[in-house]
């Protein structure tokens, strides 16, 4: 079965298990695991900010952020298709008592413009806007990328307005892959941002919340607070120290290998597709009717190929590094064996 629903679903190497089991640890509640400390260390200058913290997931990074920029009533200005805004279960609300001000902007992020437009103005019974959160790359919009150039518009919006930056970059080495850029050149700007380990990168579990030391030291508090505090993570965070000295550079063939997906998904009249938006490890097709998602999926699976849907006539292809140039290759011929009427075997 070759499993394109997520990067998720990579398994640990036997280089990232050696590294996992040979790893020096310590109580991290106490702030005594050397190998923690490390990976910290190795995420904030990879990101070119002061300081991380390593939390068990990403959603938990995104929320710890959202807590320590705003005050309850406050309004979070995001993109609609954003993750914070999808899939983290209104947490933003629960735990921080914070507003969503929703923007839809074009592949995923809001233009200035609609950012100048969604702040809302100084009058004392309106919600205040406290935070931008942006989102890189853009997972519901098909694995598309954010450049430097665009960034530094958005964030310097919200620099006139005082209104602080969070960015979630849960595959923010994807994004710099693709750009050909060092990931803090998109990221030293914000002030936190947040990375997945255990997507693109291979580590069975971990994110890394980066900003000032002083942002972090609160941020410490709040994941304690949530429930984040870990003992003797040194052994997960190992697999992260590993992730990131080996498994960045490969970044590459995956997004190669979704470009072959996109050309096949492109070449079906069941899709709808534009190959030149897929720029990383994501496909996102338009199901055109009178096919339909749920019956392209399970012909998918009965090809031995599985994805997933993507909201209401779309599905999600995921490529990762544990499938190799046969398994894209099954998927491709899976896709081009696909019916190209509906009702056909």
């Amino acid at each position: 079965m070759v499993d394109l629903r997520s990067d998720t679903l990579t398994r640990p190497s036997e280089g990232m298990r050696q590294a996992m089991s040979s790893a020096d640890v310590g109580d991290d509640v106490f702030g005594e695991d050397p190998t923690v400390k490390r990976l910290e260390e190795l995420a904030a200058e990879r990101l070119g900010l002061e300081a991380a913290l390593f939390l068990p997931t990403g959603t938990m990074g995104n929320q710890v952020a959202v807590h320590v920029h705003t005050s309850p009533g406050d309004d979070v200005l995001l993109d609609r298709s954003s993750h914070i805004y999808n899939y983290e279960l209104g947490a933003m609300a629960a735990w921080s008592g914070t507003v969503p001000r929703v923007m839809e902007g074009p592949d995923g992020t809001p233009t200035p413009e609609q950012l100048i437009r969604a702040i809302a103005p100084d009058i004392y019974y309106m919600a205040r806007p406290t935070l931008l959160t942006l989102e890189n790359t853009g997972n519901h919009a098909g694995g598309t990328v954010l450049d430097v150039d665009a960034t530094d518009e958005l964030l310097d919006v919200a620099v006139k307005h005082g209104i602080r930056t969070h960015l979630d970059g849960a595959r923010i080495f994807n994004a710099a892959t693709a750009l050909g850029c060092l990931p803090s050149e998109l990221a030293s700007r914000f002030d936190s941002v947040m990375f997945c380990l255990s997507k693109g990168l291979g580590a069975p579990v971990g994110s890394l919340l980066c900003g000032s030391r002083e942002l972090m030291r609160e941020a410490r508090i709040v994941r304690k607070r949530m429930g984040g505090g870990m003992r003797q993570s040194g052994i997960l965070a190992a697999a992260g120290l590993y992730a990131l000295e080996h498994n960045v550079q490969r970044l590459g063939l995956d997004h190669a290998a979704a470009g072959r997906l996109a050309a096949a998904l492109a070449d079906h009249p069941a899709f709808r597709i534009n190959r030149a938006k897929v720029l990383t490890n994501i496909v996102v097709a338009e199901v055109v009717q009178p096919f339909d998602s749920a019956t392209i999926l399970a012909a998918l699976a009965e090809r031995q190929v599985l994805g997933i849907g993507m909201g209401p006539g779309r599905i999600r292809l995921v490529t990762h590094l544990d499938l190799d140039e046969a398994a894209i290759g099954q998927a491709v011929g899976a896709i081009e064996g696909l019916p190209v009427r509906p009702g056909v075997s």
